[in-house]
């Protein structure tokens, strides 16, 4: 008996249904979902769960540059390459290689970290496919 079974799982992210959002968090640019009763609620936290479970790959790039092969053989330790943006330019927060917004390096208890300055609503399905 060698049989194989395929135990992948299609998840849509359009099936799950989240509670509306309010007027005040859509005016400020973040939709944040209402919750009015006790099994709204309880629904609301398994499906966090439910996302809690899925994980995502968030990047800060700060420039890119396309070279040729012949360039990219060349570079030595003194090499310094040209980027494609300004000093001072937020730089492009990506999520599974998905622009997502914009953000500053700050720096906490001495490790870098992010401030977001700008944030790109995508489909959900997009940045975890």
């Amino acid at each position: 008996m060698n049989e194989q079974h395929d135990l992948s799982v299609d998840f849509n992210l359009d099936d799950i249904e989240l509670p509306e959002a309010s007027s005040e968090t859509e005016a400020a640019g973040v939709v944040l979902p209402t919750i009015n009763t006790a099994d709204s609620q309880a629904e609301h936290q398994r499906k966090m769960a439910l996302f809690s479970r899925i994980p995502v790959n968030l990047t800060l790039e700060v420039a890119s540059v396309t070279l040729s092969l012949a360039d990219l053989m060349t570079i030595s330790n003194d090499s310094v390459i040209e980027l494609d943006k300004m000093a001072g330019e937020p730089l492009d927060i990506k999520v599974n290689g998905i622009l997502f917004g914009k953000a500053e390096v700050v720096v906490l208890n001495d490790k870098y970290g992010l401030r977001i300055i700008e944030f790109s609503s995508h489909d959900l399905g997009k940045i975890t496919s």
